[in-house]
Order: structure tokens, then C-alpha cells, then sequence
């Protein structure tokens, strides 16, 4: 991919959409059917599109630098608030149909627990993995200068701050919210959310890479091409 201004937003705007998204569809809980601890994974439905924003954030990163990457995580928050204070808006309006109204709750009412969750798990997960990807590249960089070892600050970004963003919410929206926290028999559950939410979004990090390296490979500039065609 090109370092132009016209990818960058291009790739801001699959941030957003993908973050946006994540919002409106995670109340949707999808049954893995993978067992753990006695029971199977769940997922909330946000678990794809939420990945594809670290995707995003990696690429912004590794193209135009670490300043870029944390802007977009920064304007992603306030894309967050201004996503949620619409719902909010249009929840309480009055409602033509009963029945719509109660889909529409069902569906898209926010529970305060969990949107203090997610925005916690977001910010700091997200800061976070645009911290450690360019810690490790650096370092990486500085002794090898091999860019072909990009998948090592990838990976090591998107998985460790998949650990973040589970534990931070889960343990607001289940432990806190449910009090699940402070429930001897429930924090087996709690740990086996956790736990098995944080192994799928391991593999979906990894599943990520091909796609990384697709969107980072250096571009040939107009003078090595034209150099190339002659």
C-alpha cells in the first residue's frame, strides 16, 4: 500500500466503520460450540469487526508512523461516544410501533455497565498495542533491519492487547456488572469467559497476518517502475 493521504483515510474509515459496527452488533452472542472447563466458548458478536480495528491500527502504524496510528485510536474513541449518544437519542424517541420499539431495545439498548466496558477495554487496549508494535520494531529494526520480521511487533502487539481488552471487559461488564466479581461460584464462569474469549481472538490475531503483510508490502516508486518497464 502507497504511504498516500488518500489510503490513510482509507484505511481510518475501515477503523471507523469496523469500530462503529462492533458497537451495534455486539449484543448478538454467538455459540462457538468449542468446549472449555465444562462448558462452550461464547463470543459477543463484536469478536470479528472489533479484530479488523487492530488490523488497521497495525497498518497505519507500520506505513505512516506511530503519531498517525494513536490519532485514529483517539478519534476512534470520540467516533465511539458520538456512535453511542445517537443510539441513546434515537432509543428514547417516541416510537410509531410498540413492537419496533422492543426490538430496538432488545437489539441496540445500552446497558451502562457494559459501555463503560468496552470503552475502558478499548482505549487501553487499543493505546497499548499501538505502544508495543512500534516498541518491538524499533528494536527489531535497529539490530537486524529486516522488514521481513514484521509479523514479530504484529503479532506480539494484536495478541498482548487482546489480553487487555478481554480481561478489562469482561471483568467490568460480567465481573462488576453482574457481580460475578464477587461471587465464589461465579468466578469459575468469569475465568472461563476470559479465558476461552481470549483463545479466539488469539487465533483470529493470528489469522490477521497474511492480510498485514498484504497491505505493508512496499510499493515500487514511479522511477523503479518506469526503470522496470525499460
Amino acid at each position: 500500500m502507497k504511504k498516500t493521504n488518500k489510503n490513510l483515510m482509507l484505511c481510518g474509515m475501515v477503523f471507523a466503520v469496523s469500530l462503529v459496527v462492533s458497537n451495534v452488533v455486539t449484543a448478538k452472542t454467538i455459540q462457538t460450540g468449542i468446549p472449555l472447563f465444562g462448558s462452550t466458548i461464547t463470543l459477543p458478536g463484536a469478536a470479528l469487526c472489533y479484530a479488523i480495528t487492530f488490523l488497521m491500527t497495525d497498518v497505519i502504524g507500520e506505513i505512516w508512523g506511530r503519531k498517525a496510528a494513536q490519532t485514529v485510536v483517539n478519534w476512534g474513541f470520540v467516533c465511539q461516544l458520538l456512535a453511542t449518544g445517537l443510539i441513546l437519542l434515537t432509543q428514547y424517541l417516541p416510537a410509531a410501533n410498540a413492537e419496533m420499539q422492543v426490538s430496538y431495545d432488545m437489539l441496540l439498548g445500552q446497558n451502562v455497565i457494559f459501555v463503560i466496558g468496552s470503552m475502558t477495554a478499548y482505549f487501553l487496549s487499543q493505546s497499548w498495542d499501538v505502544w508495543v508494535f512500534h516498541k518491538i520494531r524499533d528494536n527489531v529494526l535497529a539490530r537486524t533491519s529486516n522488514e521481513k520480521l514484521r509479523f514479530m511487533w504484529n503479532n506480539a502487539s494484536t495478541m498482548t492487547s487482546q489480553i487487555i481488552d478481554t480481561v478489562v471487559f469482561v471483568g467490568i461488564a460480567f465481573g462488576i456488572g453482574f457481580g460475578w466479581l464477587f461471587d465464589p461460584a461465579m468466578l469459575p464462569a468469569l475465568g472461563a469467559m476470559m479465558v476461552g474469549q481470549y483463545l479466539i481472538k488469539l487465533l483470529l490475531a493470528a489469522c490477521d497476518t497474511p492480510f498485514f503483510y498484504l497491505l505493508t508490502r512496499r510499493m515500487p516508486t514511479s522511477g523503479a517502475m518506469q526503470q522496470a518497464e525499460a
